[in-house]
């Protein structure tokens, strides 16, 4: 499958490298992808087989799109690419967005269901935004099993991104479907719950378990 991740930062260079590693046709999309520093620096943590494009290049020729830029860009990072190069494409959104202040930026509604309102004809499926970029892409870097969540409107666009959950070697039975993309919400709030027990643990290395009563 051909995946465009939109963003550099270690969470889309960690997506890139898992998902290159399952055997997709991965290109990540930058706003400066000529720069000299940057590809770089990208070579140095990616290696050379993962090409830099400019973000539109990365949205056209994808299946899939991720959006693993910072959460107060996002908006218009994609509003840049164009809502008709965009539309009909799975959108996985991994962002969560933090104002100067570490409060979140979006307070009352999620990035994700900003995402989904600004471009209609996007498939948004929000999840990953819970783990840090280590655990992402090694599920069994922890001990015992992890919890990861998906928020969508669109069953097959959560088909598509389970699969490719499943590739990054998150097994099935460790996803839990919340519902349609209000529920990102929760997901994102969350953030501020994990970084209060990364501050406790020292450590961002941690995943969490949903635990069913018997």
């Amino acid at each position: 499958m051909r995946i465009g991740i939109l963003g550099t930062g270690n969470v889309g260079r960690a997506l890139a490298m898992g998902w290159t590693r399952a055997g997709h046709d991965v290109v990540l999309g930058s706003r400066r992808p000529d720069d000299a520093q940057l590809r770089s620096e990208l070579t140095s943590a990616v290696g050379d087989d993962i090409p830099v494009v400019d973000t539109a290049a990365a949205v056209a020729g994808a299946e899939v799109v991720v959006n693993a830029t910072p959460g107060t860009a996002s908006v218009e990072l994609l509003a840049g690419v164009g809502a008709p190069a965009l539309a009909g494409k799975v959108l996985i959104d991994v962002a969560v967005g933090f104002g100067e202040d570490g409060s979140l930026s979006h307070p009352l509604e999620s990035l994700g269901e900003e995402i989904q309102r600004t471009f209609p004809d996007v498939r948004v499926v929000k999840t990953l935004c819970t783990v840090d970029a280590r655990l992402m892409v090694a599920p069994d870097s922890v001990e015992g099993p992890s919890t990861l969540f998906l928020s969508s409107e669109d069953a097959a666009a959560k088909a598509t991104a389970v699969a490719l959950l499943n590739d990054l070697g998150w097994p099935s039975d460790s996803l839990l479907d919340l519902g349609g993309i209000t529920t990102a919400r929760g997901q994102e709030h969350y953030s501020l719950l994990f970084m209060g027990i990364a501050e406790a643990l020292g450590s961002y290395g941690f995943g969490v378990r949903v635990v069913p009563q018997v």
